[in-house]
């Protein structure tokens, strides 16, 4: 039995960038479950679970393009501190839900801060970046 598009999949993963340091991995925790082609993952990892069989392991390099995309210098901005609320005190590596004039939100990171402006990078952190999976499915429901 080999996952096909739209079967429900369960799949234990590790995954790292090409120096080997790992950023996810589902070890120790249930296998995530998903929708092949369902567009719920990266289009890489999915790509790479479709055709797997019933207990199969596989490691896969998936390019940046297909994963998180590449990293996009015009999603780093500086941002006045006026325009900040006044309780506010950025720091370097913090997370932070930044709003649009259409309302819509956008995760960005803060990646400096001066007295007057703070840097923030809307880029996914693993933009740019290929990223290798050990990819078992585990179950094909």
């Amino acid at each position: 039995m080999k996952a096909k598009a739209n079967d429900k999949v369960k799949v234990h993963y590790t995954g790292k960038l090409t120096s080997g340091e790992v950023f996810d991995s589902s070890e120790g925790r249930d296998p995530l479950e998903f929708t092949v082609g369902g567009g719920q993952m990266i289009k890489g990892f999915d790509e790479a679970v479709s055709g797997m069989e019933l207990k199969e392991k596989k490691t896969v390099t998936i390019p940046s393009a297909e994963a998180y995309g590449d990293h996009r210098d015009e999603l780093i901005q500086e941002v006045p501190k006026d325009q900040l609320p006044d309780d506010m005190n950025p720091e370097v590596g913090q997370k932070l839900v930044a709003t649009n004039d259409l309302g819509h939100q956008t995760y960005v990171n803060v990646t400096a801060v001066s007295d007057a402006v703070i840097t923030v990078d809307a880029n996914h952190e693993l933009a740019g970046k290929d990223l290798v999976f050990d990819i078992e499915l585990v179950e094909i429901g």
